[in-house]
């Protein structure tokens, strides 16, 4: 197996300006050192080459003095490190512009863009295609680095100002685009006119295909280098960011790097998540660190999911004013390189597949599942859209499949979707799920026919005698702000939250006219086979997201769970800000582990406020092997005999476990911000 599948990483990148060609190579492996770090990425070039380049076409820094790549490969190495090198092509220094203007981006007018100095190129340029090879193909040649880094690799339609040029229309990719879909490029509005889908899956193809030939280049010589990007496609370490912008609409996204790193790890088994904690607040303020409580959180983050931990700053840590974030940097990776052979062979246990839409239309019903899952400490993964096949097809212990938004299926998806339910899994739909696929509908939900509701305030469903867990008692009606779908179904489906018509609001003496609907339930459900089919005709994700009333969530929550088989395998009564995970550590201990986020109020990151006690009980189907000895309960073994153990992790300590009916119950007195419990048999006695 290749290394960045089998060893633990502890990377910080040093994003460096070209006057640091002239740093302390030397210094920096101290700096690592005292983080415990295990792997460096630095630049190499594209944009500026920080080794004394040979070849015409790559400008060197003028800052050079030596071969700063090859002093810090072969200092890495001798420290024991792994070392990843960074290429820059999506843009080049303004000199070679003026040899080769045919090779860069071109605006609808025929401009480029100089960004003081720095030239953007284009991805079907000369430079892109075959320059950036012969680059990659010299640092490789000279220097037996680990792995290769693209940064903003693919189509770049702005500026480091914001600053918004749209498409490229330069030779290359107008003759490029003609070919493929027989139209004028400039023929694109990018404001929601034509050639919508056909640019969109123009950028995806060639993005593909760049980073296919990259690979096949690379590999051919070298396949013991990794190759990264912020890409699946022929990649290795797929990056991501955990990072903040000024001008990103609030609340701030609490749950980043886990989702980063779970939109990976769930459905490819040949590539590893690496989500680099940006220390900067803003690209504009690349020198102040955002919050340490955040840094934290992004890290452990990682952390608990068994993934690479990833930091980056601008620049060298002497010249670097802002250190406020390096202690607890060094603290956690410290805490991962002590505990290796745990980190390493983490498995996850999951009740719920969720399935990532490729569509950013349905980014927001996606985004508030996955958080309502996190709330309610309901065990998941993610499968990003376009390994749904091979991940269903390996899947054994998942009961339930969540569709946020999907529009359609294609018809092997279907087929497989349908075996799977009918041997016992429970595939649900949110969002508007297969409006435009009726043969999904019917198959999977027995739904014949699916309308859209026209929008309309004041509309409810009706919680009255649903014994929904949850929603406070005494409330009758929950708020449906819309869209919503109403279904025609087959007789064998089953309506629940019934809706509760619109009527006038105002003014109050014209606040009356609410009536029960004839038509419409909010969900539907279905047995088949084993399984079942819940078809939710609202935006449960969207709407929680958005408004993040607790109905939303508790009505989901509950209907999902409704009939399932001894419920979920982890249950608790840790409030929401408590995210907890649950891993197999190889194939015997388990590791329970806890993250407090209870110092976040959607805008800052304070200091956590410790919570506790804690009760976590886990399901008797995923204990290590002592109930396969002798299952409590059983004649002799009353419920509460001690058959397992639970230790920290971080301090040694031992915590409070007994077995009872539904499995086994864990209490963690005192949470601050992270906790790891490893539970196993406790020895024979």
């Amino acid at each position: 197996m290749s290394w960045w599948m089998e060893e633990s990483i502890r990377m910080i990148q040093t994003n460096l300006r070209e006057t640091d060609a002239a740093m302390d190579p030397v210094g920096l492996m101290d700096d690592l050192d005292a983080l415990s770090a295990n792997v460096l990425m630095v630049n190499a070039g594209g944009i500026f080459a920080f080794y004394p380049s040979e070849l015409e076409h790559q400008y060197v820094t003028p800052f050079l003095q030596n071969d700063l790549v090859g002093t810090l490969t072969e200092l890495a190495h001798r420290r024991g490190k792994r070392i990843i090198v960074r290429f820059d092509f999506s843009k080049a220094h303004e000199s070679l512009f003026e040899r080769h203007p045919e090779w860069f981006y071109r605006t609808r007018e025929g401009r480029a863009v100089n960004y003081r100095g720095i030239m953007h190129t284009c991805v079907n340029g000369h430079y892109q295609q075959k320059v950036s090879l012969e680059i990659i193909g010299e640092v490789l040649a000279r220097y037996p680095v680990d792995g290769i880094f693209f940064n903003m690799f693919g189509y770049q339609h702005w500026d480091y100002s914001g600053n918004h040029y749209g498409p490229c229309c330069c030779g290359n990719c107008r003759r490029r685009f003609r070919e493929m879909y027989g139209r004028d490029l400039e023929d694109y509005d990018e404001n929601g006119g034509t050639l919508q889908r056909e640019y969109a899956e123009f950028c995806e193809r060639t993005t593909r295909e760049m980073l296919r030939n990259i690979r096949d280049f690379v590999k051919k010589d070298h396949p013991h280098v990794a190759i990264s990007t912020y890409h699946t496609e022929g990649v290795d370490l797929v990056r991501s960011e955990s990072n903040t912008s000024l001008k990103r609409p609030l609340p701030k996204w609490l749950y980043a790097a886990s989702e980063n790193v779970a939109s990976v790890e769930g459905g490819w088994d040949d590539k590893r998540s690496s989500c680099c904690s940006i220390n900067a607040v803003d690209l504009p303020y690349r020198f102040t660190g955002v919050s340490v409580h955040e840094t934290e959180i992004r890290l452990y983050e990682a952390l608990a999911q068994g993934s690479v931990l990833d930091f980056c700053i601008i620049g060298t840590f002497p010249d670097y004013p802002d250190a406020s974030n390096l202690p607890a940097v060094r603290r956690i990776f410290r805490f991962q390189q002590e505990n290796e052979s745990v980190f390493n062979d983490l498995n996850p246990i999951a009740d719920v597949l969720l399935v990532k839409p490729e569509s950013g239309a349905a980014r927001g019903e996606y985004s508030g599942l996955f958080k309502i899952l996190k709330e309610k400490h309901i065990l998941f993964e993610v499968v990003a859209r376009e390994r749904l096949i091979p991940r269903l097809e390996k899947e054994k212990r998942a009961r339930v499949l969540l569709l946020p938004g999907i529009g359609r299926l294609t018809e092997r998806e279907r087929g497989l979707l349908e075996r799977k339910q009918r041997a016992g899994l429970r595939i649900a739909a949110t969002g508007g799920a297969l409006a435009e696929d009726a043969e999904s509908l019917r198959a999977l939900f027995g739904i014949r026919e699916l309308k859209r509701l026209p929008d309309a305030e004041s509309a409810y469903f009706e919680a009255d005698g649903e014994g929904l867990a949850g929603i406070p008692e005494g409330r009758r009606w929950i708020v449906a702000p819309g869209p919503c779908w109403a279904a025609v179904s087959e007789p064998d489906v089953v309506g629940r939250l019934r809706g509760i018509e619109a009527a006038t609001f105002g003014p109050p003496e014209r606040a009356y006219g609410h009536a029960r609907s004839e038509a419409f339930d909010a969900v539907s459900i279905r047995r088949s086979g084993a399984g079942s089919g819940v078809y939710y005709g609202w935006q449960p994700g969207e709407w929680y997201g958005r408004y993040g009333w607790q109905d939303h969530k508790e009505a989901f929550a509950a209907l999902l769970e409704d009939g399932l088989d001894g419920g979920w395998t982890l249950k608790s009564d840790a409030p929401p800000s408590v995210e907890a995970f649950l891993h197999r550590v190889g194939d015997g201990d388990l590791l329970l582990q806890c993250l407090n986020l209870s110092g976040f109020d959607g805008m800052t990151y304070h200091e956590a406020l410790p919570i506790g006690p804690l009760t976590f009980t886990i399901g008797s189907d995923v204990l290590p092997r002592a109930d396969k000895r002798q299952a409590a309960g059983a004649p002799g073994i009353p419920t509460g005999t001690r058959l397992y153990e639970a230790s920290s992790l971080m301090s040694g300590k031992a915590a409070s476990v007994r077995r009872t009916a539904e499995g086994l119950s864990v209490t963690l007195e005192r949470l601050e911000r992270y906790e790891a419990m490893r539970i196993r048999e406790a020895p024979s006695e």
